[in-house]
């Protein structure tokens, strides 16, 4: 199947892949998909963790396999199903599902932002739910999954220790990212490294109207110093806002930072595209503070 869908640069859609397992549907940002595989027999890693199937190498490429029925608790059965190869925060994993139904294009506006119920106590299950004609269709956190099976794939907040804590407060940043643990995680980071002064909102229209309150206001020069955006976020997503922010005469002078486990060679074109000061991976938050430090120093020339 081609996964191979382009869109136009920060138009606020995207693509979701829908697939099935035990007769639910779920769903996945094409933007993660490299490949379709048909199933092929793995080779299982002793000692692995309990939703590790095992390894693969098409194209001479080690692959590991995940299995997603144990990772959401269903009873494991014999399926050879297909092996959905994906591609984020520099990993490439193959998620063994049932059966692939389609790709349909949709708005993030759309996509119904889950509640606690869905997501609670630091484990995010779905990034969202969309309704595809008279079915609910899951989308799947599928970085928090990794990051279950294997933490050290998440934030390396470790590396925050090398940089030393310095008096940043005078720079104050606007953060939009949708999730909670994340947003935690940043926010902790940030703050670590001497930026005190944050503004945190949950999606890009929320942060799009904090920049629309503070231009207004005539503030917004002194509120926001550096903005840092995810790339997946209901409502709007950081194309969209990137796009918005830069197209302004008031709003393009302030750094933006792409920081999302999406940033791979096609969205980081997309990112420059449309005018992203930065881009870096999720795993990356050292290198974050140090974009930041550089891109917020460039501003004050």
């Amino acid at each position: 199947m081609d996964t191979n869908i382009l869109l136009e640069s920060g138009t606020n859609e995207l693509e979701v892949l829908e697939f099935t397992l035990d007769n639910n549907h779920y769903g996945i940002n094409v933007a993660k998909i490299r490949e379709i595989l048909t199933y092929t027999p793995v080779t299982p890693v002793p000692n692995a963790h309990p939703s590790i199937e095992g390894v693969f190498m098409p194209r001479d490429v080690m692959i590991t396999v995940v299995n997603l029925r144990n990772c959401l608790g269903m009873p494991n059965e014999e399926s050879k199903g297909l092996f959905i190869i994906t591609n984020f925060n520099k990993l490439d994993i193959a998620f063994h599902v049932d059966e692939v139904i389609g790709i349909h294009r949709v708005s993030w506006e759309e996509i119904i932002k889950p509640d606690s119920t869905l997501n609670g106590q630091g484990v995010s299950v779905a990034t969202g739910v969309i309704k595809i004609e008279d079915k609910l269709v899951l989308i799947l956190d599928f970085e928090s999954i990794v990051s279950g099976i294997s933490p050290e794939t998440g934030l390396r907040t470790a590396d925050i220790d090398t940089i030393g804590e310095h008096d940043r407060s005078d720079s104050p940043i606007l953060i939009a990212e949708d999730s909670p643990l994340l947003s935690k995680l940043i926010t902790e980071c940030l703050r670590k490294a001497g930026y005190d002064q944050l503004i945190v909102t949950a999606d890009g229209q929320e942060a799009w109207d904090k920049l629309c309150e503070f231009k207004e206001a005539g503030t917004v020069r002194d509120k926001v110093h550096c903005i840092i955006t995810d790339i997946e976020m209901p409502q709007m997503d950081g194309h969209r806002l990137t796009k918005l922010v830069k197209t302004d005469n008031v709003l393009q002078k302030i750094p933006l930072v792409i920081f999302s486990s999406l940033v791979n060679d096609e969205t980081r074109l997309k990112g420059e595209q449309l005018g992203a000061d930065a881009q870096l991976t999720k795993p990356e938050i050292g290198s974050l503070v140090d974009a930041i430090d550089k891109l917020i120093e460039r501003s004050k020339e």
